[in-house]
């Protein structure tokens, strides 16, 4: 079979060498769009599904939460196996699926399930599905260098002003704020008064969900014109709050401020961010999502971000801590640049060695058009550009150049023995 192919290459060289160049324009093109990266992604094909439940304890929630959804998710097709956490009130499900299914089908399958099991679950758990980015999806973070500032300002101006411009950038998966405070109204009940008054928490906490509603009327026309009825009773202000009214006693309504204070605060926290010892900052995590290029992603995500900063109060600016795009540039160009000088040491030695022009170019030109072959079949594996890939291609160079010396040799030691055969002959028989 190999004998065979050598001898229709060397019948139709044209074809050959029409189809090299035909291969090698395709790499070109295939290098061009190659996702780049600087790790490969190693992660699990994984969907995460997170569950909140505030104020219950790990056991609680490892009873009433996690184990559920971990035993009913067991059923999924093509799963490998199902992994579960529990802490202070969260729930983490880890479904680990084959690596060859697609990761937005097992997504599909996953709430699928879901929707049967949260009818199991306590009143007010809502499961819902992590971000689709993987291991190594967090690509770039931010935080807010907003002097004047106070960090409920900060984190207000995250999750609703940036948050939902960067999320709009292609590629991104989610954008995940942390550091700052989540502003809240907070309502200290005085347990004494309740007492009182003879009140539960449960009534006062009817009393302000009650009050704080919209709801619709109908319509009727006027003078050939339709006119829509509503209520608007959104809460607004520390006062309106204040003057909510619990219940009546002897005709005189309870209001909230008669049994509880009402301010203005943060939510509870776990942990603060701090950057480098100068004070708490706010910020955000760029994720980005399966089977994209980073550095494509990273460099959207910053011309986005420079239209958004056009939107800041004075003085207010974005201060990038981690950029994944120059660790993709230095690691990129340092392999390059590797694979750049063994090109060249390589065609001086053959060149050197061989002290034959055309079979030094026969091997040399070998290199660049393997090389370009190799980033279509990355491409069809839909393995990226990053420091591990290429440094096989580096390693790969040495037998790429082996296997032209020894085709060449092996080559030129058949023609000088038949060339030694004929001469032989010629001595043998002049006259031929």
């Amino acid at each position: 079979m190999v004998h065979r192919i050598i001898e229709w290459s060397l019948r139709n060289r044209f074809i050959v060498l029409v189809l090299a160049a035909a291969f090698f324009a395709w790499g070109v093109f295939a290098v061009k769009n190659n996702p780049i990266d600087a790790i490969p992604d190693l992660s699990e094909n994984q969907v995460i599904v997170f569950s909140e439940w505030m104020g219950r304890g790990p056991q609680l929630i490892e009873d009433q939460v996690t184990y559920p959804l971990v035993t009913n998710l067991q059923g999924l097709p093509k799963i490998k196996y199902v992994r579960g956490t529990s802490m202070f009130g969260m729930s983490f499900i880890y479904i680990i699926f084959e690596d060859n299914v697609d990761i937005y089908w097992a997504r599909e399958r996953v709430l699928e399930r879901l929707s049967t099991i949260s009818r199991n679950l306590p009143p007010g758990v809502s499961p819902q599905l992590g971000p689709d980015g993987t291991g190594v999806g967090h690509v770039l973070w931010y935080t807010l260098d907003a002097p004047g500032m106070d960090l409920g300002e900060q984190r207000a101006l995250q999750d609703w002003y940036i948050k939902f411009a960067l999320q709009n950038v292609r590629g991104v998966s989610e954008i995940a704020s942390f550091g700052g405070f989540q502003k809240q109204y907070q309502i200290t009940l005085d347990p004494n008064k309740l007492l009182y008054y003879k009140l539960a928490v449960s009534d006062v906490i009817s009393a302000v969900r009650a009050n704080n509603n919209e709801t619709g009327g109908s319509k009727f026309e006027l003078s050939d014109i339709g006119y829509v009825i509503k209520t608007s009773g959104y809460l607004q202000s520390i006062g309106e709050i204040q003057n909510i009214a619990v219940k009546s006693s002897n005709g005189i309504a309870v209001k909230v401020s008669d049994i509880a204070s009402v301010q203005t605060s943060g939510e509870t926290r776990l942990g603060i961010f701090d950057q480098n010892g100068e004070g708490e900052r706010v910020g955000g995590i760029v994720v980005m999502r399966y089977g994209e290029n980073a550095a494509e992603v990273i460099e959207n995500v910053k011309a986005k971000m420079q239209e958004v900063a056009k939107g800041f109060p004075d003085g207010v600016k974005f201060d990038i801590v981690y950029d994944r795009g120059q660790l993709i540039k230095q690691s990129i160009s340092s392999v390059k640049g590797t694979l750049i000088e063994e090109i060249i040491a390589v065609s001086l030695i053959v060149i050197i060695f061989l002290f034959h022009w055309r079979s030094a170019l026969s091997i040399i030109i070998q290199i660049p058009v393997t090389i370009a072959i190799s980033f279509i079949l990355l491409n069809a594996f839909g393995i990226s550009s990053n420091i591990m890939s290429l440094t096989g291609i580096a390693l790969a160079i040495g037998v790429i150049v082996d296997n032209g010396i020894v085709m060449s040799e092996n080559a030129y030691k058949h023609l000088a023995d038949r060339y030694t055969h004929w001469q032989q002959e010629q001595k043998n028989n002049p006259q031929l």
